[in-house]
């Protein structure tokens, strides 16, 4: 049964004059994938740095497994910061071992869980050599398992999949649902909606450091309705042309994505394109992407 892992009510952070974080609420729960999306500066990095206890609320309550102070928990957190941070002249193993003996554990367990890692990641032969030696991709990896190699319940990744190639990003994916397999609670902050959409349970969009949309990604896209429509025709532009009916239409290589005007119903759409005679091949209805949401929500709120 999922357990309520973070509660956030009405979290103000400001920094002089600037809010970074305003009035935002929402909480996150164990056994779930919690996706933290937001364009660039609308406030994603400072609630993460709140949540694991870097900085504190100026306003609102935030929990972290019931705790007020995120410090008291830390072991059961792992973080993987948006600003990448390795010792560069420090091997890569003792460097592993040395963030394992902030989070508690024996040398001798974290050797065993550093073996176990590197295998798995497929770096093994790269133990004994510096960070300097690694490449960007490589470097994300080591990060990753400095997060994960005390088996937090808590997992927090800030932009993951920077730097990784598409094999290593679906690898990551892999590992990410194993742990939610686990119950364990895991929040990503990421740009990639496509990805956000495969892995996600639940999402919270934010911009400009308000709350845009939440809750669960089925029930989010079923509050959008199916507003587009994928079709293969020919003879339909005149119809598409009417506003009353069509918003605007974008054109794909051998289809056109049609997103029906605001009162526009699709079978109004479908009965008009019949009576003009367009010859359809396909007239599909389409829940909207993730990344349909994200670009209405937020230009939206940008114009």
């Amino acid at each position: 049964m999922a357990q309520l892992t973070i509660k956030v009510e009405n979290v103000t952070k400001r920094f002089g004059d600037f809010t970074a974080v305003d009035s935002l609420s929402f909480e996150v729960y164990s056994g779930r994938v919690f996706g933290f999306l937001g364009p660039n500066g609308a406030g994603k990095t400072t609630t993460i740095r709140m949540i694991v206890g870097i900085t504190h609320p100026d306003e609102g309550r935030l929990e972290v497994f019931g705790e007020s102070l995120p410090e008291r928990v830390q072991d059961r957190i792992g973080y993987l910061p948006e600003e990448r941070g390795l010792y560069k002249k420090m091997k890569i193993q003792d460097q592993i071992r040395y963030f394992a003996a902030l989070k508690g554990l024996s040398s001798k367990e974290a050797d065993k869980r550093i073996d176990y890692w590197l295998e798995r990641m497929r770096l093994s032969e790269w133990k004994k050599k510096k960070t300097t030696d690694l490449s960007k991709g490589m470097a994300q990896k080591i990060q990753f398992i400095c997060a994960v190699l005390h088996d937090p319940d808590l997992l927090i990744l800030d932009e993951p999949f920077s730097g990784l190639d598409p094999i290593s990003v679906e690898f990551l994916i892999e590992i990410v649902s194993e742990l939610k397999a686990k119950n364990k609670t895991i929040i990503f902050s990421t740009h990639l909606m496509e990805t956000a959409e495969r892995l996600c349970d639940d999402i919270l969009l934010i911009n400009k450091s308000r709350k845009v949309v939440s809750g669960s990604l089925r029930q989010v896209k079923e509050s959008f309705g199916k507003r587009i429509i994928s079709l293969r025709a020919t003879g339909a532009d005149e119809v598409l042309a009417e506003k009353n009916l069509v918003e605007k239409v974008v054109e794909h290589s051998d289809e056109k994505q049609v997103f029906l005007a605001e009162a526009a119903d699709s079978q109004e759409l479908l009965r008009r394109l019949i009576e003009s005679g367009a010859c359809i091949s396909k007239f599909e209805l389409l829940e909207p992407s993730l990344k349909d949401i994200f670009i209405e929500k937020v230009s939206g709120e940008e114009l």
